[in-house]
């Protein structure tokens, strides 16, 4: 019984070891086996190499969004062009500001033609989502409204409207928080027929 116990565990010891070592008498070269360095890239006469001088510019200390703890916005710019002198635009916004619907003026200059106008935040206007439309949608508008006043829905907004001359017309600026300057230079856009 031994002799048939050895005539099978030699064979089979001997085939795993083939296995194991992963018969490499077999294997082939691969190309990889027989890649050469290739010369580096070179960029061709007359092409220039984008500079890379301003690529890490590494911002002052407290000039970031976040200096102070409090977030800062950088003010949004926009204006329109009136066909008036500087000083007729100037007394034309003066008047359309006056109304009172979009805010008031806090402040005026007459010799560099500005107005500072604290614009009213106004509520948001958002519609109602799918649950509250089906479970109860309006019947808490007083609690809705208070929460929407509390998200910053009604804080005042500052915008500075400046009058330049420019050519042979003159040029609105407004110039603060982006909700703020928008909405004074659509109702002064509307209210004096600027394009």
């Amino acid at each position: 019984m031994k002799k048939t116990s050895y005539a099978l565990v030699v064979p089979a010891l001997l085939l795993s070891v083939l296995v194991v070592s992963g018969c490499g008498a077999f294997r082939s070269k691969k190309d990889w086996e027989r890649a050469q360095q290739e010369a580096p890239l070179e960029i061709p006469p007359g092409l220039d190499t984008p500079s890379t001088s301003a690529a890490l510019v590494i911002p002052d200390v407290g000039s970031g969004a976040g200096a102070g703890g409090a977030d800062v916005v950088a003010p949004v710019s926009d204006g329109f062009v009136l066909a008036d002198d500087a000083d007729a635009a100037y007394r034309r916004i003066g008047e359309a500001l006056s109304v009172g619907d979009l805010g008031s003026v806090t402040a005026h200059d007459d010799t560099s033609h500005t107005y500072q106008v604290a614009v009213n935040g106004g509520m948001p206007t958002e519609k109602p989502g799918l649950f509250r439309r089906m479970f109860g949608g309006g019947k808490n508008r007083d609690a809705d409204s208070a929460s929407s006043s509390k998200s910053g829905g009604g804080k005042t907004r500052n915008v500075v409207v400046t009058i330049n001359a420019s050519g042979n017309g003159s040029e609105v600026r407004a110039q603060g928080d982006a909700d703020g300057v928008r909405r004074v230079v659509d109702a002064l856009k509307s209210r004096l027929g600027a394009k």
